[in-house]
């Protein structure tokens, strides 16, 4: 990839984003099929958290708590993982192409919600199977990869779009034994991807694995700079390369594997969001990897207030962002190509 200089000073773009981020959750806040004025929000949230524990929330406390704000920060979180992992994946395989997908992963989650789906699980052990499954999809690219002769990182690639392609065999099988009357549209719906139904206990999963997963990312962003070089110069600095990479590959997937375990497969985030990121502060991973984060969360909180109030039913959101990310990637390749 061609390094990106930006001009404009990256704290203050930092800071534009967190307040955009800001704005756009109090005006999805008040959208919805319940509208709600600006001047009730506050007055909403305050008495609603107060009847909360007694459980006697009037219909806009209870639309406001228990649906549309648990599904606003979920948004949020799985944009800001999702985008934080593909700028990642960029930096450590020095790919402009690399996505959160690209090690098994997502189609590992999709196998295990459909097996689950397909045991007639619950919603939860959805998310619990999708989960572990993914971990384990990166387990195994990282042990047949690891077996590998050549460079580990090669290694890496094609043992993950092998896997990836594995998995995706598996859960086009699951599609043709599952009932179609009612397993097979709930496989199909839920790798469409969707926040609907979200709950408390998703923002607590969520924000705890986007814990785990971006302290590392933030505490070796300097190091995600010094990546192009060869290993031998990283060394002679002092930089233990391949711990760094290995650290920042399993960071990026648990980001990855809870995001999807929640929301189903959401593309093109991971892809195109940090390149929009890469615009607005240049290459320098101190800036670039919140700035993705933030920018992820708005952009998929917007791309779901579509969603949500586009049409009378709701609009899986997966083909929302495939719809609005293809186009814009096609544009950055068309005229800021010779900046990939």
């Amino acid at each position: 990839m061609e390094p990106i200089k930006s001009r404009r000073n990256p704290y203050l773009v930092l800071l534009y984003l967190l307040m955009g981020l800001a704005v756009g959750i109090l005006v999805s806040l008040a959208l919805g099929r319940y509208p709600i004025l600006p001047n009730q929000l506050w007055d909403l949230l305050w008495e609603g958290i107060r009847n909360s524990a007694s459980h006697q929330l009037t219909p806009a406390q209870a639309v406001l708590l228990r649906v549309r704000l648990p599904r606003i920060f979920l948004a949020v979180l799985v944009g800001a993982a999702l985008s934080a992992a593909g700028a990642t994946y960029q930096g450590v395989f020095q790919n402009p192409m690399a996505s959160p997908d690209m090690l098994g992963a997502s189609s590992g989650a999709g196998f295990g919600a459909a097996l689950a789906i397909l045991l007639d699980q619950s919603r939860q052990m959805v998310s619990i199977w999708a989960f572990i499954c993914s971990l384990g999809g990166l387990g195994l690219v990282w042990v047949i990869s690891s077996r590998a002769k050549g460079r580990q990182i090669f290694s890496l690639i094609l043992t993950g779009m092998i896997v990836s392609a594995l998995f995706s065999a598996g859960i086009s099988l699951l599609k043709l034994v599952a009932d179609p009357a009612n397993q097979l549209p709930a496989i199909t719906y839920w790798l469409m991807g969707s926040l609907s139904g979200a709950q408390g206990a998703d923002l607590i999963w969520m924000g705890g694995a986007l814990l785990l997963g971006m302290v590392p990312l933030l505490l070796f962003r300097w190091q995600m700079n010094l990546l192009t070089l060869s290993e031998e110069e990283a060394h002679s600095i002092g930089v233990p390369i391949q711990m760094v990479r290995m650290v920042l590959i399993c960071s990026a997937t648990l980001l990855t594997a809870a995001s999807v375990a929640v929301s189903g497969l959401i593309g093109w985030i991971g892809l195109v969001i940090p390149h929009l990121a890469r615009r607005l502060t240049g290459d320098n991973f101190r800036y670039l990897l919140p700035a993705s984060a933030l920018t992820g969360g708005l952009f998929l909180l917007l791309v779901d207030n579509i969603s949500r109030n586009l049409l009378s039913t709701e609009f899986p959101i997966g083909i929302l962002t495939a719809f609005v990310g293809a186009p814009f990637f096609l544009y950055l390749i068309l005229y800021r190509g010779e900046e990939l």
